[in-house]
């Protein structure tokens, strides 16, 4: 006969008791119940307004690319001139 089954269920059993004693589980309960209550206050962007930031986003990405790459360019070539 197996008995891990049985073992892990008294584990999990043991830490739900434990647990629920400290109040632990209170405490998880009223924080994500505050966090429900705060993220219904937040105002959400359409989905226009995402599509707008999400194309900033990615066009300032490409630019600060590119200007990396160009300075890494320039300072090898500075580099490569002065040794």
């Amino acid at each position: 006969m197996d008995y891990s089954f049985i073992i892990w269920i008294a584990v999990i059993g043991a830490l739900f008791a434990f647990l629920w004693h400290k109040g632990y589980l209170m405490a998880l309960s009223r924080f994500v119940g505050e966090t429900r209550e705060e993220l219904r206050k937040c105002s959400w962007p359409s989905k226009e307004e995402l599509k707008g930031s999400t194309v900033v986003v990615l066009v300032a990405t490409v630019v600060v690319g590119l200007f990396t790459v160009g300075v890494d360019v320039v300072v090898m070539t500075i580099l490569d001139w002065l040794l």
